[in-house]
């Protein structure tokens, strides 16, 4: 491999947030290393997801969802991977991508959102103001087996992972447990986020461990107000699809054209809804300073009856009842008499007039003609009507801030696989595509399958980029941290020859003695850099040899000889 390949294949292994925006197909990669992972593959043999086999899409994909809210935690724990430098990683991906696009477009590197991102400082809420050096965490993202292995971690009761890893996660699940066809899961990045849109129904969002329908997107909830804010205020740096990928920044896209334009005018639907006296109360839900000015009127024998809206809003919370939807009746049966008045409020505006006017008038709020129709209905009541209708206009539209279609299009090469398939069927396609398809080649990496990948990617990873094994043996001797890897688990988080990281090891305090060896040689390497040093593995023997010996035991059942020459630079030799 030339440098800027071993950078891309080594990123493929350590997948930090950097690396990905960098290296787009990764994103993809690390998916399809996903869908072969066995665990995910186990899921389908559960009671839960067996009893829906003959049940729809949908009902399939809401059953994932409350298995993952149930299985993993959403990690914000940004310090999980250990610390690197602004400065190092700007030097690094310089050849790639400019110094000045990376902190334009990089949380890490002092991106902030737009000003309107959140109610507080989006640094302080992801607690990245602390950094304010140039020091800062490796933002890496987890394949599956590092996700589940958060269980061995100490203060976690279950499998874990961030945003980027949440997304993977679960395009993987929809496509091997519900069946949903690649072609209709498009992975969507952000500076600060990474979730997916589903194409089923009206469309479907991935949010964290949580899924977000267009009826919820627009039910002017505090937790539907928070999945937006990417998608309402970010850029949108990487779409990825298994027709390939486009970039904010790249000028060539490797997505089908027709495909990355089909999802556009998806998108564009499900991110749009028309005015309704329904979707107005969900607006109002979300927009309390406006409640005020409105009334819901109430027939009672006969006699019309009337309440504030803020008062009715008020009557939802612990309640299972909504108000202007199908369960109206029932949460207007559990206001108490004394709420009503028998006469019309002053200064509001009745919500069946107002329902009148919709009906008849249909406003579009997108035009200038709805916009003035709508204004000229509401100003007699509402002082400041012009910013209710533009706040509204805002609410019923987002227009997200997709990478333009002025790209070069090249060729797409997409990935072909089926739920159909059997995961070993799966497993050899790629293995085939991966001689012509970069993205199918770079998964095996992602996936850790060192009996066909090349070693020097994973070596040069492991010295590289794995601090959290560094801080944890900083106060021992090598002898000391040698007898410290010889009183773990002697069991790896991957299974048959696939290998962890450095820092997984180290996290979950387990390992396969081979796995342990690149621990040490980090160690060693770290502080005696123009040392050389060789790994030797002949089936269950691993030896680490540098000034000293160090043997390991490994069920990897793999024979290799690795040699790094540092004495200059860092090489490696398979």
């Amino acid at each position: 491999m030339n440098s800027n390949e071993l950078e891309k294949y080594s990123s493929a292994i350590t997948l930090s947030d950097m690396e990905v925006f960098v290296f787009p197909e990764l994103m993809y990669s690390l998916l399809l290393a996903n869908i072969m992972s066995p665990i995910i593959w186990q899921w389908r043999q559960l009671d839960c997801f067996k009893k829906l086999e003959d049940k729809s899409t949908y009902r399939k994909l809401m059953r994932l969802k409350q298995f993952i809210i149930d299985e993993f935690e959403f990690n914000l724990d940004l310090e999980t991977w250990g610390l690197t430098n602004q400065s190092r990683e700007l030097k690094r991906f310089e050849k790639f991508i400019s110094p000045n696009d990376i902190t334009k477009s990089n949380a890490l590197f002092g991106y902030h959102g737009d000003e309107y991102y959140f109610d507080v400082d989006i640094r302080s809420h992801f607690g990245l103001d602390k950094y304010d050096s140039d020091v800062i965490p490796y933002w890496k993202t987890e394949t599956l087996e590092a996700m589940n292995a958060f269980r061995l971690k100490k203060g976690y009761k279950t499998a874990a992972g961030e945003c980027v890893s949440l997304a993977a996660l679960y395009a993987a699940a929809a496509f091997v447990v519900c069946g949903i066809p690649l072609e209709d899961i498009y992975m969507i990045l952000t500076p600060l986020h990474s979730q997916n849109f589903i194409d089923i129904q009206d469309g479907i969002l991935t949010n964290n461990r949580r899924l977000v329908t267009k009826t919820m997107w627009f039910n002017g909830t505090e937790i539907s107000n928070k999945a937006q804010r990417a998608l309402r205020n970010e850029n949108i740096t990487i779409v990825a699809h298994n027709s390939g990928y486009i970039h904010c920044f790249y000028k060539e896209a490797t997505i089908d054209k027709k495909r990355y334009q089909k999802f556009n005018r998806k998108l564009e639907a499900y991110l749009s809804e028309d005015l309704s006296l329904a979707v107005f109360a969900n607006y109002l839900r979300s927009n309390h300073k406006y409640q005020e000015y409105f009334q819901v009127c109430r027939e009672c024998h006969g006699q019309p009856r009337f309440l504030k809206a803020e008062t009715l809003f008020h009557y939802e919370h612990g309640s299972n009842y909504r108000v202007a939807d199908k369960t109206f009746e029932k949460l207007l049966a559990e206001v108490s008499d004394e709420d009503f008045v028998p006469y019309q409020l002053p200064g509001r505006i009745r919500c069946d007039h107002l329902d009148d006017f919709i009906q008849q008038q249909k406003p579009n709020l997108r035009t200038d003609q709805g916009k003035s129709a709508f204004i000229k209905f509401i100003k007699p009541v509402i002082p400041d009507a012009e910013n209710l209708m533009n706040d509204l206009a805002d609410f019923l539209h987002t227009q997200a801030k997709l990478p333009s279609l002025d790209k070069n299009f090249l060729p797409p090469d997409p990935i072909k696989i089926s739920p159909e398939q059997s995961r070993e069927q799966i497993i050899d396609y790629l293995q085939h595509k991966r001689q012509r398809n970069k993205t199918a080649d770079l998964a095996f990496y992602a996936y850790r399958d060192m009996e066909s990948c090349r070693w020097a990617p994973f070596v040069k990873a492991a010295l590289e980029r794995n601090p959290v094994s560094l801080q944890m043996t900083d106060p021992m001797s090598v002898k000391q941290a040698y007898e410290w890897l010889g009183q773990m688990r002697n069991d790896s988080i991957y299974d048959n020859k696939r290998l962890a990281q450095p820092d997984e090891v180290a996290n979950y305090r387990t390992g396969d003695g081979l796995e342990k060896a690149f621990l040490l040689a980090n160690v060693i390497h770290k502080r005696e850099p123009s040392q050389n040093m060789e790994i030797n593995t002949d089936n269950d023997n691993v030896f680490l040899k540098g000034q000293e010996k160090y043997r390991f035991e490994s069920t990897k059942s793999l024979s290799k000889r690795i040699r790094i020459d540092a004495s200059d630079m860092l090489r490696i030799f398979e």
